[in-house]
């Protein structure tokens, strides 16, 4: 497991680009019959990564639980939030099976013990994008297709950021402990994000892009909003997002992202909106 520790913002405005790298981006989360799984110390936020193609894997394999989490097993005192950006699949959860196509989403509440992914079809593999939170009571697995997600229009063609925000893990749709996940959809045309920008004092953020074309790029942006920094994300890569740090971003051609959130406050709105003048 990638362990990630808490950087401070003084810190990250003495960074090379590499170092920036190095600390906020996550790469590499989908390697054949694999679990790839960062731990950020930024309110001890896990994201992982599978893509099973000629077995059902668990989401235990390969990670001395009790060394990393200081559990039996990983779900004991945790949630988790998972999407399908590939190939048709399906979750089993403690023996229930969840199919799963792509964009669908699927929460499993503290306390599952089993949870074993699998393919469809090993030649069109799903992936399996996860981002798990610390949690104090149990509550409901669901699964929640694309057309379930809680939509909202926002953004117009003039400023190229017209999208529409889909809420799957939201208080709007199901009661979690603090874990919120969604997907944001840009229309074409559009390439900015989460534009004008914000940072949210009581909650961290992590951000997966994809349907990024294999030549095109998202530039994400982050730092304080008076030293802003960036970092040249290719598709279906991840970055972290600490509570002072804005969280923008603007492609090379439109695209679409996940973005996770944990942390005290789950209302979405809870945030420091900034004009795009005040930036740096």
């Amino acid at each position: 497991m990638d362990i990630r520790y808490s950087v401070n913002q003084r810190d990250v405005k003495r960074y090379t680009t590499k170092e920036l790298r190095d600390e906020f981006l996550i790469t590499g989360l989908y390697k054949p019959d694999q679990i790839v799984a960062v731990y950020s110390h930024v309110d001890r936020m896990v994201t992982f990564g599978c893509m099973p193609v000629s077995r059902a894997v668990s989401l235990d394999d390969g990670i001395d639980v009790y060394a990393n989490f200081g559990t039996d097993f990983i779900l004991q005192r945790r949630e988790i939030g998972i999407f399908n950006i590939g190939g048709a699949g399906s979750i089993s959860v403690d023996g229930t099976v969840y199919d799963m196509n792509y964009k669908d989403c699927l929460y499993i509440t503290m306390g599952a013990k089993e949870v074993l992914f699998s393919s469809a079809d090993s030649a069109k593999p799903a992936k399996f994008y996860m981002v798990s939170a610390p949690a104090h009571t149990s509550y409901e697995t669901k699964l929640l297709t694309f057309a379930d997600a809680n939509k909202r229009p926002m953004g117009d063609v003039a400023s190229s950021n017209k999208r529409v925000i889909n809420q799957f893990i939201h208080p709007d749709v199901l009661k979690t402990c603090q874990l919120c996940m969604g997907m944001t959809v840009l229309e074409e045309g559009s390439v900015w994000n989460t534009m004008p920008a914000h940072t949210h004092e009581r909650r961290m953020e992590i951000y997966t892009y994809f349907e990024v074309p294999e030549d095109q790029v998202v530039f994400h942006f982050m730092g304080e909003p008076e030293e802003t920094r960036h970092i040249v994300m290719k598709n279906e890569e991840a970055v972290i997002s600490p509570s002072w740090s804005i969280h923008a971003g603007a492609g090379t051609c439109n695209y679409t992202f996940i973005w996770a959130m944990g942390g005290e406050n789950q209302e979405f709105d809870d945030m420091d909106n900034l004009k795009p003048t005040d930036l740096l």
